[in-house]
């Protein structure tokens, strides 16, 4: 039988499973429909909820402005799926194709789709978890949980980690008129995401908004009363905070655990593809009916040394995903590439943050509109003489224009006069980036090397 006709019967009656009742897996089914596939079609999740929108659980859904059951994803157009949820995929058959569930059903395919993103990474002591007042902010439920506690007004709230999840959470609490103390073991918020220099401006917006940010600092332990009631946490400069809420905001831990064994290249850094979005085996060979898409993927980009890049970002797992439900159906000279610019936004403080690009991989940075002593500002990165990335204060009608020159490998210093001649950093400077592997909060993007394989090989040679 050919290719094309192999296709064919796969489009008319394949068996498509879905794992992982995302952004990623509803816009994959949506466009696998789209794309003509009349098989049979299987969504797992591990959430009894249908796909959901996050971006709002840190903002509308904690401001009051929404409720966290309203958040459901519209639908472009129906998918005809049997749906599985409220129950996690516990391992992966390859040679049977079949995926175990925790219930110990099994589901057989013939192209799996793995877009189970990521899930909040918890706090160290689970007995200090425990407690009664202590949260994560990721699901669904997180979220609801969250805005009934800061409904009922507690005293101070104690934000875990300045990313972008515990900036925005911190940022609703002083909206609510809550007293907020932030707590980040780097120099500044958004370090890990923007490095330091723009970091010292999200600083300063959080202090102008009264929060009580304490940099250079972690959270030792958290204490609770005779009740099991959070009351107080303990701080590395030896001093204490009286709380009634702690969310702990420590970034986000990829949901592969359930791949061990199964001959996948997954691990912490996520599920490597390559840039059709096809996984690769733990040999580094890729698989031809196991595809990736979302938070969990990890695949190579051109514009960034064909490193592989793991993005939390929605508008990445709307395209891969799309991308991917394309290349499941058709035959390989067909297929298309995911080349996604990484594009990611967030509101806090009244300030409207976005970046393009990869700020992580900056080695200078100039302010090329405004500055940084205003709210608004635009910051490029360049990494090896060229533009790798901006980061947008205030400033989102530029984005467009530094997407551009990333995308054609514009060199750096840009190279054009200056539209806004206020602008105080015409030098390149250190962005003041981390150690990728000291223990901070994680960026949004993260640049995991060149290998699809997560293992560790040791060559013995042979003797003669």
């Amino acid at each position: 039988m050919s290719a094309e006709s192999d296709v064919e019967v796969l489009r008319r009656e394949g068996r498509i499973v879905v794992v992982g009742a995302s952004l990623a897996g509803l816009r994959a089914a949506e466009t696998l429909r789209d794309m003509g596939f009349t098989g049979s079609l299987t969504m797992i999740g591990d959430e009894p909820y249908e796909p959901y929108d996050r971006p709002p659980l840190s903002k509308q859904v904690l401001l009051g402005r929404a409720r966290a059951e309203d958040t459901a994803l519209p639908r472009r157009r129906g998918i005809d799926a049997e749906w599985r949820l409220g129950v996690a995929a516990e391992s992966l058959d390859r040679d049977a194709k079949q995926v175990r569930l925790a219930n110990d059903d099994t589901v057989a395919y013939d192209r799996l789709l793995i877009t189970t993103g990521t899930r909040a990474r918890p706090w160290f002591y689970p007995e200090q978890e425990a407690l009664g007042g202590v949260f994560v902010l990721r699901t669904r439920h997180d979220a609801a949980r969250l805005y009934r506690k800061l409904a009922a007004g507690p005293s101070r709230v104690l934000v875990i980690g300045a990313g972008f999840t515990g900036s925005e959470v911190a940022s609703a609490c002083r909206e609510r008129g809550l007293e907020v103390t932030v707590v980040e073991r780097g120099p500044t918020p958004l370090v890990g995401a923007l490095g330091g220099v723009v970091g010292e401006v999200a600083a300063r917006l959080q202090r102008d908004r009264g929060v009580d940010l304490r940099c250079g600092t972690s959270v030792t332990a958290l204490e609770g009363d005779e009740t099991g009631r959070l009351r107080r946490a303990h701080l590395s400069d030896g001093s204490a905070v009286d709380v009634d809420v702690a969310v702990t905001a420590l970034g986000a831990i990829r949901n592969t655990e359930w791949l061990a064994g199964s001959g996948v290249a997954a691990g912490p850094r996520g599920i490597a593809c390559d840039a059709g979005c096809r996984a690769f085996d733990v040999n580094g060979i890729v698989t031809d009916d196991i595809y990736a898409a979302g938070d969990v993927a990890r695949s190579p980009h051109p514009l960034f040394d064909y490193q592989f890049l793991a993005l939390e970002h929605w508008g990445n797992a709307v395209e891969q995903a799309e991308i991917a439900a394309h290349n499941m159906i058709c035959a390989a000279p067909d297929r298309s590439p995911h080349l996604w610019l990484p594009t990611f936004w967030s509101v806090q403080f009244g300030v409207n943050i976005k970046s393009v690009g990869v700020p992580t991989m900056g080695d200078q940075l100039v302010i090329s509109q405004g500055t940084l002593a205003e709210k608004g500002f635009v910051a490029v990165y360049g990494y090896r003489g060229r533009v790798i990335a901006a980061a947008f204060f205030d400033r989102a009608m530029w984005l467009g224009f530094y997407r551009e020159r990333i995308e054609r490998g514009a060199p750096f210093p840009p190279d054009y006069p200056l539209v806004d001649r206020r602008t105080e950093a015409l030098q390149p400077i250190d962005p003041a980036l981390p150690d990728p592997h000291l223990p901070t909060h994680q960026p949004t993007v993260t640049l995991t090397g060149h290998s699809p394989s997560e293992r560790r090989v040791e060559f013995v040679p042979s003797r003669a």
